[in-house]
């Protein structure tokens, strides 16, 4: 009868123990409420004119970085900048329609794909040579003075 009792009070308090791990590891991953809202708030109550906006607004390059006839690619921010004519800049994403390789160098008027070969018409971004059959995509950027920031 001792045995029994025994084995009782140790399942229970192992079953106890296991449902106090489970619901410790249930919102494991998510931030918790207060920590959410902690974060958020600052971000929205920010002053206009406190620079805030500025973080967002970082000049992405210089109009004298971006060669006429030519361009740059920007690898972290997924976007080549063109200047296909004196002071005329286009932006278009750097990840190639075909298979998603990201462009690696514009040379010769083209915007290239070191994957497949594909190579793009740094004026629109259409495709001057496959395997690709889509264009890159326009990225709309501004330019204000000599600085390029994506729009």
């Amino acid at each position: 009868m001792t045995d029994t009792t025994r084995r009782a009070v140790m399942l229970g308090a192992g079953g106890a123990g296991m449902a106090a791990v489970l619901t410790a590891c249930s919102g494991y991953g998510e931030p918790a409420a207060d920590s959410a809202s902690a974060t958020a708030a600052p971000a929205s109550s920010a002053p206009a004119g406190s620079g805030a906006e500025a973080v967002g607004a970082a000049a992405l390059t210089k109009t004298a970085d971006i060669p006429e006839g030519g361009g740059k690619v920007f690898k972290d921010q997924k976007v080549v900048v063109t200047q296909p004519a004196a002071g005329q800049f286009k932006a278009f994403t750097s990840v190639c329609p075909h298979q998603g390789c990201d462009v690696a160098t514009v040379s010769g008027g083209t915007i290239n794909c070191p994957c497949h070969g594909s190579k793009f018409k740094i004026a629109d971004g259409s495709v001057a040579n496959g395997p690709a059959k889509k264009p890159l995509a326009e990225k709309a950027i501004k330019v204000e003075g000599d600085s390029i920031t994506l729009a």
